[in-house]
Parts: C-alpha cells; sequence; structure tokens
C-alpha cells in the first residue's frame, strides 16, 4: 500500500483513543462494576489522526458496506419518538429489518438489541449510554458466530452458520449531528495485527469485542451534520472472505469544527444478524 495522500480543504484533524497494547486482554464493563475496578482497562493514548469527509472526499469506489466496511442512506423513519421502547420494537425494528434486506440482499434479517445514545448524559443509565470514544469494533471472529447461537434456535443458527452471515449495525441520528460524530474507518486499511480482542461483560454473560492499536495507514472517514433523515450502515462481523470487508474499526470524536454551543449527540444503533 503506497502513502496515503490526504486533501487538507476536505479533512478535521482529531485525537482518537486508541489501546497501547501491553499483553493483557482488556475488560470493559457494560454497567458499573464491583469493587471499585474501572468501567474499562486497559492503556488507552490519543493519535491526532486526519478524518476525512466522506460527502466530498469519497474513499475510492465507495463507500460501501462490503468494500468499506460502511455507507450511508438517505431515510425518513415512521417513528418520530424514540422515548417509547414498545414504539422502538414494533415501529422501527420492522421498518428496519426491511432497510436491511433491501439495502444488503440480505435473505434474512434478525435484530437483536438496539442502543441510544446521549451526549448530555455525564453517567449511563435509564436505558441510555454516551457515545463511546474509543476505537473499537462491536464484535470479533469468536464473538460473531456466537451470536447468531445466542439468538436463534439450534437448528436454524447451524443452518445459518453453513452459509455466510453478517452483522451490521443501522445508526441513525436523532438529531442534526453538531457534536461527537462517529468516525470509520476504512476496513481495507485494517491489518489483523491492529486488532486486539476485548472481553465486555455483562451481568449475565461476557462478550467479546476488538480493540485497535494504532497504525499510521487507517484511512478515517465521517459524514459530517448528518440529520435523522440519515443513516449509517456499519459492518461489525461478516463470514465471508474474497476480500469482504469482515469489520470497521468506529469511534465517537471531538469534531474541531463543531461550536463550543453545539447541541449533544443523540442517536440511535441497532445491531442486526443478516443472512444471504
Amino acid at each position: 500500500m503506497g502513502e496515503i495522500v490526504v486533501d487538507e480543504a476536505v479533512t478535521v484533524e482529531a485525537d482518537l483513543n486508541y489501546l497501547v497494547a501491553d499483553g493483557a486482554k482488556p475488560v470493559t464493563y457494560a454497567y458499573d462494576p464491583p469493587d471499585g475496578r474501572p468501567r474499562r482497562s486497559g492503556t488507552w493514548r490519543g493519535y491526532r489522526v486526519a478524518i476525512a469527509d466522506a460527502r466530498v472526499a469519497p474513499p475510492p469506489g465507495g463507500p460501501t458496506l462490503d468494500r468499506n466496511g460502511f455507507e450511508l442512506h438517505a431515510h425518513r423513519s415512521a417513528l418520530a419518538d424514540f422515548s417509547d421502547p414498545e414504539a422502538i420494537g414494533s415501529i422501527y425494528y420492522r421498518e428496519s429489518e426491511a432497510l436491511l434486506r433491501r439495502w444488503t440482499g440480505a435473505q434474512e434479517v434478525v435484530i437483536f438489541d438496539h442502543t441510544l445514545r446521549d451526549g448530555a448524559h455525564r453517567e449511563e443509565g435509564h436505558g441510555v449510554r454516551v457515545p463511546v470514544r474509543y476505537v473499537h469494533n462491536d464484535q470479533t471472529f469468536v464473538s460473531g458466530p456466537r451470536r447468531v447461537r445466542d439468538h436463534l434456535p439450534p437448528e436454524r443458527a447451524q443452518q445459518w452458520l453453513e452459509g455466510r452471515v453478517a452483522i451490521v449495525n443501522l445508526w441513525r441520528p436523532l438529531n442534526v449531528v453538531e457534536s461527537s460524530p462517529l468516525a470509520m474507518c476504512d476496513a481495507r486499511s485494517i491489518a489483523l495485527t491492529d486488532l486486539v480482542a476485548s472481553d465486555l461483560v455483562y451481568r449475565d454473560k461476557v462478550g467479546e469485542t476488538y480493540a485497535f492499536v494504532f497504525n499510521p495507514r487507517h484511512r478515517w472517514y465521517y459524514f459530517p451534520r448528518m440529520t435523522p433523515d440519515e443513516v449509517v450502515l456499519l459492518k461489525i462481523y461478516d463470514s465471508a472472505g474474497g476480500g469482504t470487508a469482515r469489520f470497521t474499526a468506529h469511534t465517537a470524536f471531538d469534531d474541531p469544527a463543531s461550536a463550543a454551543h453545539a447541541r449533544p449527540r443523540r442517536s440511535i444503533e441497532l445491531r442486526a444478524l443478516l443472512r444471504f
């Protein structure tokens, strides 16, 4: 891979938090852990990177979900009030399943959870989390297939795992994004040596995610001032090979272009199993 040339007119520079690998497996708790342990272990360091405006300077040929690990779509949801969990589960899930089938070509889609985020919250709670400011991917090559087994009956899960299976996040802002936008790394610029498997501890189980160590070859993109009528698809896991993007690193970041009085970002992300 040759040297990356960045057009400064369509980029911002920001610090992204990468893991400093020390041989220990990082641990993140999805709740306040007991006996004073930190919510996130490991040493993290901010690296200044260029983040390109994907609206005007997209990656060559993209961005597409299977090439780069992310893509943007215009769509107005039928749901206007995301404060009602029952409406999210009935209206928004059903709507999103249809969108994922249409946009990805998947034969079956099973949404297994969602997360609401609000940058105004100083602490997590009441079903709302803060934007994640560490470079990560939500699943690993181990936990991806395990998610299929967790959410499908055994015979159906085995049928799925005999073919191509993917996990995709559908990410939608709930207000115009003025702060804490989402940065996404072109999957083609990620090396396997950049990945560090990390435990994600819930009250009833332990999942696994990827943290990332810094690599100057990473190519970062974002979509400035996304609106609630736009959604991003993020590739979180894919069993396919042959050059298909299998995941993408992503993180919230402090946009230097944000005004001092910028509104906190609010968003919702759905996580879905896809069978092809």
